[in-house]
């Protein structure tokens, strides 16, 4: 059997094991937005490839103005999960009067990069075309995501920032606005080289195991990993400056995540071209641990994102070249 063959069993199995657990969830009362002042309508179609092009919008019922706008990516190590098994995401960011676009997007082994991340650039220039007819302000749009969603958050990020020679990144550079402020948790920044993980003494067989696979999904070919553009998004930012300004940005790990070496090397990059960067690294807090809201370190860590985000959800994003 081959290892994208095996990749591929392995993504369903995920993919349906988090789905159960996210249906579990949303069957609760206290899952129904509507118990929180928010509601949902869509899907929304965003791109051409069907339900991978879809995302849902929360907003809070009621708005006297016109809202902040939250871009979401879901993670899932680019092989699983959706928009569906990220609800609670939608919900928290709308109950504090943001309106979320929560996406799908094209997965591995079967779409590998740059899959997902043309499909986060064309729903990025839906959200600045669509966005205020919904409630929103797209003048005042945050980015989101955590682990591959904090990746993707990233490399639509450089794309708006830095002048890029894939045709889909100049169309995002193009549009001309840059994200008020940028939200990555838990990110893997390089894709490549998961084997550096290893090397640092940083990883179990198991989670070293999920890093490889997060490499085999989204870069399959050695030509990719030798050339990986944009799945390394923190390469970028460390080999060349941007021609716009790179947005505040606020990086939360836990403290047992192997991902935090990658946290504090997006952190260092970052405040190295002069972009206001805050990471904070959550003490024995697992992979994605701000997803399980109800313990009290997730909930201390959406109030530390929440509070930098709000912060700098005003003023315009549209920009000029360096």
């Amino acid at each position: 059997m081959s290892r994208k063959v095996t990749n591929l069993a392995s993504a369903k199995v995920l993919d349906g094991f988090f789905r159960s657990i996210s249906a579990l969830g949303r069957s609760l009362p206290s899952a129904n937005p509507a118990r929180h002042g928010v509601e949902r309508i869509g899907p929304y179609s965003y791109g051409p490839h069907g339900e991978h092009n879809l995302l849902d919008i929360y907003r809070p019922a009621s708005r006297a103005k016109k809202l902040p706008v939250v871009l979401y990516i879901h993670g899932g190590g680019f092989r699983a999960l959706s928009k569906d098994s990220h609800w609670i995401m939608g919900l928290v960011f709308a109950r504090r009067g943001y309106l979320v676009l929560n996406i799908n997007y094209r997965l591995g082994p079967k779409d590998p990069y740059p899959a997902a991340l043309q499909d986060t650039c064309k729903a990025w220039l839906w959200a600045l075309e669509n966005a205020a007819h919904h409630g929103g302000d797209p003048s005042r749009i945050i980015v989101a995501g955590e682990s591959a969603g904090a990746n993707l958050a990233m490399a639509l990020t450089v794309a708006c920032c830095y002048l890029r020679p894939e045709p889909w990144a100049q169309e995002v550079y193009e549009a001309g606005v840059v994200p008020r402020a940028v939200a990555p948790a838990c990110g893997l920044f390089q894709v490549s080289d998961p084997a550096r993980f290893r090397r640092a003494g940083l990883t179990s067989r198991f989670s070293q195991s999920i890093l490889n696979d997060c490499e085999d999904c989204y870069l399959p070919e050695d030509e990719q990993r030798a050339n990986p553009g944009l799945a390394d998004p923190v390469c970028v930012v460390e080999q060349a400056a941007p021609k716009r300004p790179l947005p505040p940005t606020f990086l939360a790990v836990g403290g047992w995540d192997p991902l935090k070496e990658d946290t504090e090397r997006m952190t260092s990059a970052l405040t190295a071209r002069e972009c206001e960067a805050v990471s904070r690294i959550y003490p024995r807090g697992i992979h994605a641990f701000h997803a399980f809201v109800f313990r009290r370190q997730a909930r201390e860590c959406w109030k530390h994102m929440l509070d930098f985000l709000d912060e700098r959800a005003q003023g315009t994003t549209l920009v000029g070249d360096r």
